[in-house]
């Protein structure tokens, strides 16, 4: 039997280069493991506990196919709080974690055809995904000119070189750790919505920043010219495995994701919309800064040892929890230097590959969302096996 072309996209590497540190761990090695973008902290108490007593008492069946009113209430709040923003809970669209929110919006915004643009260096799921849903994908070559961000007259050359339909953008990204101002921001929206190109802005990294210099300014104030905003509780909240996201929508996308969201998914996972609302506990945005804290005294750390650990250019790490480095001196393409060093060393990180397919073969990402002692850890081991090449 036949085998979909849709299908024909390239494995998100990260996961497997997860998947040999595991195999690795499991076999008795004592694994470094950087690779994956996974606080190492976990959703914290308030939001463990809130589990604990639904899965007690609590009613955990299907919900609304956007989500229940009171977790769509309480992320409002959060823009209020956070931007100073009035956002309609009717906007709101609780998803399946940020992944099921890119397949939604997606799916609700963009034809088979329809020509959409990103940033490379960048997520790959943002390109499968369009990939595999029949869009054209325009990968607009972002470096350290533009501090790894896209630009108004990359737009325009891109616009004018075929028609554009929709772009997405990253603040801060992965794997580069950028942010967007609030003028460039401003900027590109403004473009976008005259030009009539649907902004899909990724802010899953948002509250997770370490430069006084760039305020994180949302797109979300431009849902009434079509932009489309994507938030995770994976990041800022720690919560990876309770996969659960929102989106906040245009006026005109809302009963379209609805549409899909009820089809697709049926509901949200239950559990984690009704643990998630205590993450909008003052105890829950107290624990996330103090994971905040955390990265910032790891991100130090590598930049005081950068010269240590040999990789040069790096990234500007505004943000995010990561540090993309060039390893071009070491003689060796991303994937084998990743390989080599999980085998060698027992650290494992993720090849650059996974982001930029024309340049990173020469670059790698280190994810830095665990304990500083164990980031000191992994450049000690990374700086000796240097030296065995």
């Amino acid at each position: 039997m036949k085998v979909s072309r849709r299908s024909a996209v390239p494995p998100f590497a990260v996961m497997e280069v997860l998947a040999a540190a595991n195999a690795r761990r499991a076999a008795g090695a004592d694994v470094l493991n950087l690779c994956a973008g996974e606080p190492s902290t976990g959703a914290s108490d308030v939001v463990r506990e809130r589990a604990a007593e639904v899965l007690r008492t609590g009613d955990i069946g299907y919900t609304e196919a956007l989500g229940v009113p009171a977790l769509r209430e309480a992320i409002a709040g959060h823009y209020d709080r956070w931007y100073d923003l009035e956002v309609d809970p009717a906007r709101i669209a609780v998803t399946t974690g940020s992944s099921g929110g890119f397949l939604l919006a997606f799916l609700a915004a963009f034809d088979v055809g329809d020509r959409v643009a990103l940033a490379r260096p960048g997520y790959p799921a943002y390109k499968n995904i369009l990939s595999a849903l029949g869009c054209e994908v325009v990968e607009l070559d972002c470096g350290p000119e533009t501090r790894y961000q896209p630009g108004v007259s990359q737009l325009m050359g891109a616009y004018y070189d075929g028609g554009l339909d929709g772009l997405v953008v990253a603040s801060p990204a992965n794997p580069t750790g950028t942010m967007i101002t609030p003028d460039e921001l401003d900027a590109v929206a403004e473009w976008c919505a005259a030009h009539e190109v649907r902004l899909i802005s990724d802010e899953i990294y948002h509250g997770i920043a370490y430069s006084d210099e760039v305020t994180q300014a949302t797109a979300a104030r431009y849902a009434g010219q079509g932009a489309v905003v994507v938030n995770s509780f994976s990041k800022y909240w720690a919560m990876t495995g309770w996969r659960l996201g929102w989106l906040v929508l245009p006026e005109e996308l809302v009963a379209p994701v609805g549409a899909l969201a009820g089809n697709v998914a049926l509901s949200p996972p239950a559990l984690a919309q009704q643990a998630g609302i205590a993450a909008f506990s003052e105890e829950g945005y107290e624990a996330a800064a103090e994971n905040v804290a955390r990265y910032a005294d790891s991100r130090a750390l590598l930049l005081e040892r950068q010269a240590e650990l040999g990789w040069d250019p790096v990234a500007p790490a505004d943000g995010a929890f990561y540090f993309y480095g060039n390893i071009a001196r070491f003689g060796l393409d991303s994937v084998t230097y990743c390989e080599r060093l999980l085998a060698e060393a027992d650290v494992a990180i993720t090849p650059g590959l996974d982001f930029d397919g024309v340049r990173g073969r020469d670059w790698v990402r280190l994810s830095f969302a665990s304990a500083p002692d164990v980031v000191a850890r992994a450049v000690d081991r990374i700086a000796a096996w240097h030296k065995t090449l």
